[in-house]
C-alpha cells in the first residue's frame, strides 16, 4: 500500500495541487496531511474562505480519483474553524480528519490514529498548546496570548495559569482513541517526539514531545509521521529516525517554503520511504 505524506503547507496551493498530480501518477492509496493545511497570510479569520473555496473543490478531486485523503489542522489552523473542516471532510467518502480520531481502509490492517495538540510554543495562537508534560516548563513568550473565537481572537490574561486548566499532552496520549492492532498502527501526530533529532529548530533547539517519545517507547506501532518544525530535516539532518522498532518520519518543509515542496512517499507494506523535494515550476 502506498502512502503520501506531506505536512506544513499553510494554504499554498501550488503544493496541494501537487500533491494531488503526485498520489494520481503514482498510483497512491492514500494521502496523509499532517496539519497546518491552511492560509496564513493576511487575516487569519478568514481561513473558513479557504476551507469553503479552495479545500472543498480539491477534496472532490480525491472524491473522483479514489484516492483517500486523511488530514487534520495544525497550530497555526484556526480552531475556530475545526466544526467547519468537519462537515467540509464530511461530505466526502474519501476525506477524514483525522484529529484525535481512528480510520481503518476497509479491507486492511492498517489503522491511522491522528492528533494535532501541540506542546506550548513561545508564539501567541494558543488554540492546540498544551503542557507536555505536568512538569512542563514553559517557554519564554513573545507578545500577548490568544485563541480564536467566532467574534475573532480573545486575548488570555495569564496563560501560565489557563494552560494549567488543560490537559497535559501526555493526558491526551493517555485518553486517545486505541487501536485493535499496534503493529500495524500508523499515527499522524503534528508534532514531533523528542529526543530523536526530528524537532531541531533553525538554532538548535529542541523543542519535541517528551510524552510522545514515551508513547511511542512503550507502545511499539508500526509508523509516526510528524510535521510542525519545518527547518528540522536541515538542522539536524535527519527526516526519520526511530524509536525502538518504530520508524519515525518528518519531512519538513523547506527554508524556501514558497518554491519548494517536501514530501515523503511510503510503502507500508515493505516500509519502504524516500524523501521528495519539488521544485515550483514558474507560471
Amino acid at each position: 500500500m502506498k502512502l503520501l505524506y506531506v505536512t506544513d503547507i499553510h494554504g499554498i496551493e501550488w503544493k496541494h495541487n501537487k500533491i494531488f498530480e503526485i498520489a494520481r501518477s503514482l498510483k497512491v492509496d492514500i494521502v496523509a496531511n499532517g496539519g497546518d493545511m491552511l492560509t496564513f497570510k493576511g487575516n487569519l479569520m478568514h481561513q473558513d474562505k479557504f476551507i469553503t473555496g479552495f479545500l472543498d473543490e480539491y477534496f472532490s478531486r480525491f472524491e473522483s480519483a479514489g484516492i483517500y485523503y486523511l488530514g487534520l489542522l495544525g497550530n497555526d489552523d484556526l480552531g475556530v474553524f475545526d466544526d467547519l473542516f468537519q462537515k467540509t471532510c464530511d461530505k466526502y467518502s474519501y476525506v477524514v480528519n483525522m484529529a484525535q480520531t481512528r480510520f481503518q481502509l476497509d479491507g486492511t490492517k492498517y489503522e491511522f490514529i491522528g492528533m494535532n495538540w501541540v506542546t506550548d510554543l513561545p508564539f501567541g495562537l494558543k488554540d492546540r498548546a498544551r503542557k507536555d508534560t505536568e512538569n512542563f516548563e514553559l517557554p519564554k513568550q513573545i507578545g500577548r496570548q490568544y485563541l480564536s473565537t467566532p467574534n475573532g481572537f480573545k486575548k488570555i490574561e495569564d496563560w501560565a495559569s489557563h494552560v494549567n486548566t488543560l490537559p497535559t499532552i501526555e493526558e491526551e496520549l493517555r485518553n486517545l482513541v486505541k487501536p485493535s492492532d499496534m503493529n500495524n498502527t500508523i499515527y499522524v501526530f503534528h508534532n514531533p517526539p523528542a529526543n530523536i533529532d526530528l524537532d531541531v529548530t533553525h538554532d538548535g533547539k529542541k523543542v519535541g514531545s517528551q510524552a510522545e517519545y514515551s508513547f511511542f517507547k512503550e507502545n511499539q506501532p508500526r509508523l509516526s509521521l510528524h510535521g510542525h518544525i519545518h527547518e528540522s530535516p536541515e538542522s539536524s539532518g535527519k527526516w526519520y529516525s526511530q524509536i525502538g522498532k518504530t520508524i519515525c518520519i518528518q519531512p519538513g518543509q523547506s527554508h524556501q517554503h514558497e518554491n519548494f515542496l517536501t514530501c515523503a512517499l511510503i510503502n507500508l507494506d515493505a516500509m519502504d520511504f524516500e524523501r521528495k523535494l519539488i521544485k515550483k515550476v514558474p507560471d
